[in-house]
């Protein structure tokens, strides 16, 4: 059995609200990394006191190359200091869309090279949280022990509380839809999907939606918003065949480039996520729930706290 004494939690800088909600549903301190920056633009890192012998957990966002880095840092950091577990916990993966090549483009999948890098740097366990795509759980040779946490039972816990009488969930593509019916059956609430055409790459076309949102609210979900362009054309979709409301929920709220100005000017009332994301919080377009509580029961679990 491990000890609540034993664990040492710490965070890449930008995970730390995130790390620092975990350890107290954890019950355990938070371990503030020590880091200062260089003229050169190099960066020294720390731990603020002996890991030797100790299970460390590291939560890190992939969102940036710095954070991606600084990530990698510290699991090896935690292996070259003897560490005696390494338990890292990826709320968002970066790249996470880019899983495979296409036949004869020459391109990088960094979905799953990165991943594999990560992997490379030896953690004991890997955590995810609704990836786009389950590949990359596979890019090891098997020595690591992953897990794929899905947030369902915050999702569903969160449309209850929002009070809606009559809703459907949408989903913009056929490829998420095994999730929304998940989610429906959860919910015991009608689905369906959208057909959503990429034309480009982040450019996309979505076409009609079934007359079941008709005079109900639509719930449109999806694992992340990146620019917005698909969820506000799936909003659309949803008002031109009789939808009353539109609301939106995503796991990831990236919001990338002008995404805020754009779902400002759309008919889409409120958009909900969670805080997965490093910087996400309830604003006056954002109701931000936490994935802390999922997280920290993952991480006793395996720990057997």
């Amino acid at each position: 059995m491990s000890l609540k004494e034993d664990i040492i939690l710490v965070a890449n800088e930008a995970s730390t609200d995130l790390a620092c909600k975990v350890a107290a549903r954890l019950d355990v301190p938070f371990s503030e990394m020590l880091r200062r920056r260089f003229a050169d633009g190099e960066t020294y890192h720390a731990f603020p006191r002996s890991i030797s012998g100790r299970n460390l957990i590291i939560i890190g966002a992939t969102h940036t190359e710095y954070s991606y880095q600084e990530l990698l840092d510290l699991i090896q950091g935690g292996r070259y200091c003897n560490a005696a577990s390494i338990n890292v916990v990826i709320p968002y993966l970066g790249y996470s869309t880019m899983e495979r090549a296409k036949p004869d483009s020459h391109e990088i999948p960094k979905g799953i090279t990165r991943t594999r890098q990560i992997f490379k740097s030896r953690p004991d366990f890997v955590a995810f949280v609704d990836l786009h795509s389950e590949a990359v759980l596979h890019a090891h040779g098997g020595e690591i022990s992953t897990k794929h946490v899905w947030t369902d039972s915050l999702a569903v816990e969160k449309i209850q509380s929002m009070g809606l009488e009559d809703f459907v969930l949408v989903s913009p593509d056929y490829g998420f839809s095994k999730r929304v019916a998940r989610l429906a059956s959860m919910l015991d609430c009608p689905h369906t999907a959208a057909d959503k055409d990429r034309f480009d790459t982040d450019k996309t076309i979505v076409g009609q939606i079934s007359s079941v949102v008709h005079g109900r609210t639509a719930v449109v979900c999806d694992d992340m918003i990146r620019t917005g362009g698909s969820i506000i054309q799936t909003a659309q979709r949803c008002l031109d065949a009789g939808a009353a409301d539109v609301v939106v929920m995503a796991t990831h709220l990236v919001m990338a480039g002008d995404s805020r100005e754009k779902f400002k000017k759309s008919p889409i009332s409120r958009i909900i996520g969670s805080d997965t994301y490093p910087g996400c919080v309830s604003d006056d377009l954002l109701d931000v729930y936490s994935v802390a509580p999922l997280l920290a029961e993952i991480l006793e679990k395996h720990l057997q706290l």
